[in-house]
């Protein structure tokens, strides 16, 4: 028998059970009951990272960004639309590193935009630069 996925929330950062089998049809979360995927990166600060890092079963791609950075303001619109192809498999999300700067600092982020995919509260990938949407989804799938 399959062990249910952990699953945050994205708008409540709580952690929901998924039965694998049913990851496809998204589902609401049990607290909040709004959407668990809803085709957009998912924003995060500090604790909300955290928790998607740590508590979440399926592979976490972060877009390591800043309000400032042109590449990073040009590749904002191929990500959010590479989550809604990837998702529900995975979960795609930004961290703005101006406001977490220790989070940034922790993994050595020196320039943005930077990539880092997460799985099992573990870095498993890293790319940085600004990519389109082909490209970024191309790389997203050929780590998992």
């Amino acid at each position: 028998m399959n062990d249910p996925l952990q699953v945050v929330c994205p708008h409540c950062h709580v952690t929901n059970r998924v039965p694998p089998g049913r990851l496809s049809e998204g589902g609401n979360c049990g607290k909040c009951k709004r959407p668990l995927f809803t085709g957009h990166a998912v924003a995060l600060d500090g604790a909300g990272f955290e928790r998607h890092v740590a508590a979440s079963d399926i592979p976490l791609v972060v877009d390591f960004w800043a309000p400032w950075c042109a590449p990073c303001r040009m590749m904002a619109p191929h990500f959010d639309k590479a989550a809604a192809e990837l998702e529900p498999a995975m979960r795609l999300a930004k961290l703005n590193t101006e406001e977490e700067q220790s989070i940034a600092a922790r993994y050595g982020i020196r320039s943005i935009p930077t990539l880092i995919m997460f799985r099992g509260g573990r870095e498993i990938a890293r790319q940085s630069g600004a990519m389109d949407g082909a490209a970024l989804v191309r790389w997203v799938r050929s780590q998992v």
